[in-house]
């Protein structure tokens, strides 16, 4: 078997921030942070213990997100994020494997490069080539 690409990171609409953010902290204790108006509103989800690094320190949990519905009609479903070393390389193989590229690559700072695609079966899944790590 080859070198797998995980999936590191959930994203799910919401249509009102307060609301969202109160139910996944009331319900499951999730750490809830809007990252602000440069970043649309994007509410970061913390459901698993973090390293000084932001990286999750329990193997096979991931963090998460909510974006605003209103801002993007992109995606009403949850979708999840996938790991890539390379992200012209990861969308050349989506498109070779019968996928489509939604929209440009888009920089996240501190982060790093992000697109999203439809897969073979019409779900909206993206690709993440993160920041060099120094």
């Amino acid at each position: 078997m080859g070198k797998f690409n995980p999936v590191v990171h959930f994203e799910m609409p919401y249509e009102d921030p307060k609301r969202v953010s109160e139910f996944y902290s009331k319900a499951f204790g999730w750490g809830m942070n809007d990252a602000g108006e440069a970043m649309g509103h994007y509410i970061t989800a913390w459901t698993a213990e973090t390293d000084e690094n932001r990286m999750v320190k329990t193997p096979g949990t991931i963090n998460g997100g909510f974006y605003d519905l209103n801002q993007t009609q992109a995606s009403k479903e949850p979708s999840v994020v996938i790991s890539v070393e390379d992200i012209n390389k990861a969308m050349e193989n989506v498109k070779a494997a019968g996928g489509e590229i939604i929209g440009e690559v888009q920089d996240i700072p501190g982060i790093g490069k992000w697109v999203s695609f439809r897969d073979t079966e019409g779900n909206r899944v993206s690709l993440l080539q993160a920041n060099e790590r120094g």
